[in-house]
């Protein structure tokens, strides 16, 4: 082969070389440009999700309940890291394990995950690292009671709801997550896109309970003081508005650990002499009955259909009021007997019984209220005392409150207000009325017949609160375990309605076997005094302080007043001494501070052949404390209180000074 055919042979083959990669290169950039391109995108920049923070949730006076906070998780590829001592001083400063600051700037480990969240302005300086890796993650705190945390509920670990509120609310409080491109250059340093900045999380809508935190921890200790002292299971105290159907604390204890729910709404029972009342307003409403007419009650016991019915007050005869007051089986069945089945259905029904009161909540249950075509013969006298139906705490609640409100029966409901991210109102509660169960005057009247429960004697005379009136009603059951009841076993419950002539609370108490006294007048109705005595001493606790007053009551003394105030004053019954106390806050906290002298004291006794001579004592120094602090420590220390215009925390005669005990101190209120 000659030179010239060798040398064009090279030309050829070059030229086949340039028109392969000429078509290699179009290929690449024309057809294959937008896939190659997205390849190398992929490889410098990695979108990423923003967890959008979780609407706060608020009670009902603005306080915090649950918030979220943005917080990181921490990788750390400490071969790529440059500087790995300074690495261990800002991981140090950050709070991280030192095992874990070992392991993060260990060279030999190429990768090295960090366990638990971090506030991201504590690892600042260590993020701001090359090697340092960041998860963004939204964190959910809690600043309430374990109680409480049955009703707000909780999220998981990663941010997801799980029960209570937090689920029932889930798509208003979740927000819209966000998202960024962060780009990465040739050396490894990351920094987002200038081209694709993204979008901003949008936090979750705030979320305004009608939980009042301060009357829900008073709650909450008053039914684990009940639970403790009388070694019960487990109980629960709801107290409702019964003005707008608002729950304003609803504290449920339980033995079982796992119990997370809030069992004033999944946890049905029998009510039991509870619902003796209802049965009274269905009587007077259709003009059945009246309150002053007397039926046989045979001595406390009377059998009907092969049933022998009991009761624990025996009697010849009862009136209807003096039925509720004592709470006469016989006479409520006696009564009863002029409701046809389907009337007394009807009035259970209209009362709620038997479906959802329609509270936001994930789980509520819905009760047992059978057809009258399912009732055996002693369904109708059953039902009339509270047995053969099964109702949570809450719908006995709302029913209560139809009477405390003047007949109408409301939507109770946990959600005062929502919020958008801007503060504007989303939504605001209103007054819902499911339907009116009795007119108004028959409403009065069935307060009236609650009233003497209390006040005259009746079942519930324990939880008499002296100078205010409560209405109520106590009702005891058998326990039901398996299907049977347990004869040693019972579930007590008190409804009350403070105060009594115009209710500013429905308060029920449910407590689960309790050991020793078990009947509803024992144990539940004395946790509802002491809710209420616990509301009057504090200024947070929902109650109108000018309805209030017009509302209190003076008794004249009896020999057990005067002895628990010789005993407070003798310091003979801590017990009295503590009620006391209680009463006397509760008047400083209820009377409005004017700009002249106002009288807030309760008087001490007079001296008598057996009490002990009143001793000279230091007047305390309450220099700081609230007036109502101030008061509690002056009524301690043995001395009356006047509320009077003047320097604040200040006393007249001085802090310091000696005086008799029982003298009167004045105490300045003026800022």
């Amino acid at each position: 082969m000659t030179s010239s055919r060798r040398i064009g042979l090279v030309h050829l083959l070059l030229a086949l070389f340039v028109i392969a990669l000429l078509a290699k290169s179009a290929r690449v950039q024309l057809w294959q440009g937008r896939r190659w391109a997205a390849t190398a995108l992929r490889q410098q920049s990695t979108e990423r999700s923003i967890p959008a923070p979780r609407g706060p949730i608020l009670d009902a006076r603005g306080e915090m309940l649950a918030q979220s906070r943005e917080t990181v998780k921490l990788e750390i590829a400490p071969t790529e890291v440059r500087n790995l001592r300074r690495l261990r001083q800002a991981l140090q400063r950050g709070g991280i394990p030192a095992e874990w600051v070992a392991r993060a700037t260990d060279p030999r480990r190429r990768w090295v995950m960090i366990p638990g969240r971090y506030l991201a302005i504590d690892v600042a300086a260590a993020t701001a690292m090359r090697g340092v890796y960041t998860t963004p993650v939204v964190e959910r705190s809690y600043a309430i009671s374990a109680g409480t945390r049955h009703v707000v509920g909780r999220v998981d670990a990663d941010g997801r709801a799980v029960d209570g509120l937090e689920l029932a609310l889930d798509s208003l409080l979740r927000g819209k997550a966000g998202s960024a491109t962060v780009m990465r250059d040739a050396r490894g340093r990351r920094f987002e896109s200038p081209s694709s900045p993204g979008a901003p999380p949008v936090q979750g809508n705030t979320v305004v309970l009608t939980i009042n935190q301060e009357l829900q921890e008073i709650a909450e200790r008053a039914l684990a003081d009940a639970v403790a002292s009388m070694e019960a299971e487990g109980g629960d105290v709801l107290v409702l508005d019964p003005s707008n159907g608002e729950v304003l604390a609803m504290a449920s204890q339980r033995g079982d650990p796992r119990a997370t729910a809030s069992t004033a709404l999944t946890e049905p029972y029998e009510p039991g002499s509870t619902v003796k009342p209802l049965i009274a307003s269905a009587l007077l409403q259709q003009n059945r009955a009246r309150e002053t007419e007397i039926v046989n009650t045979f001595g406390g016991q009377l059998t009907i259909n092969g049933r022998t019915i009991t009761d624990d007050h025996p009697a010849a005869q009862y009136s209807l009021a003096d039925v509720i007051r004592f709470s006469s089986n016989i006479g409520i069945v006696q009564f009863a007997s002029r409701l046809q089945p389907r009337e007394e259905f009807e009035a259970l029904r209209d009362f709620g019984f038997g479906m959802p009161t329609g509270i936001a909540y994930p789980v509520e249950a819905a009760g047992t209220l059978r057809d009258p075509t399912r009732w055996s013969r002693q369904s109708a006298n059953s039902m009339a005392m509270g047995y053969e139906i099964a109702v949570t705490p809450m719908q006995l609640a709302s029913a209560y409150v139809a009477i405390a409100n003047g007949g109408e029966l409301l939507e109770p409901t946990l959600v005062r207000e929502v919020r958008d991210p801007q503060g504007a109102v989303r939504y605001r509660h209103t007054r819902r009325v499911v339907r009116r169960v009795m007119s108004a005057d028959v409403a009065r009247r069935v307060r009236r017949m609650l009233l003497g429960v209390v006040e005259e004697g009746g079942t519930a005379k324990r939880a008499d609160l002296g100078n205010f009136s409560l209405a109520g009603k106590t009702g005891t059951t058998r326990r039901i375990v398996n299907g049977q009841y347990r004869l040693s076993e019972h579930i007590p419950t008190f409804v009350g309605l403070f105060p009594g002539d115009n209710p500013q609370f429905v308060i029920l108490v449910k407590l689960d076997n309790p050991k020793g006294a078990y009947s509803g007048g024992l144990t539940a109705a004395p946790v509802t005094k002491a809710v209420i005595e616990a509301a009057l001493a504090s200024r947070n606790a929902s109650l109108d302080r000018g309805h209030l007053a017009a509302s209190r009551v003076e008794r004249p003394a009896t020999p057990d007043r005067v002895a628990a105030v010789a005993a407070l004053e003798t310091g003979d019954s801590a017990d009295a001494r503590r009620r006391l106390l209680a009463q006397r806050a509760a008047l400083a906290d209820s009377a409005e501070v004017p700009t002249a002298s106002v009288v807030a004291l309760l008087p001490l006794p007079p001296d008598t052949a057996h009490a002990r001579p009143l001793a000279d004592r230091m007047i305390p120094d309450v220099a700081g404390l609230s007036v109502r602090s101030a008061v509690h420590a002056l009524h301690a220390a043995g001395f009356r209180v006047r509320l009077v215009n003047g320097p604040a925390a200040v006393t007249s005669p001085g802090a310091g000074s000696i005086a008799r005990a029982g003298s009167l101190v004045h105490l300045g209120t003026s800022p």
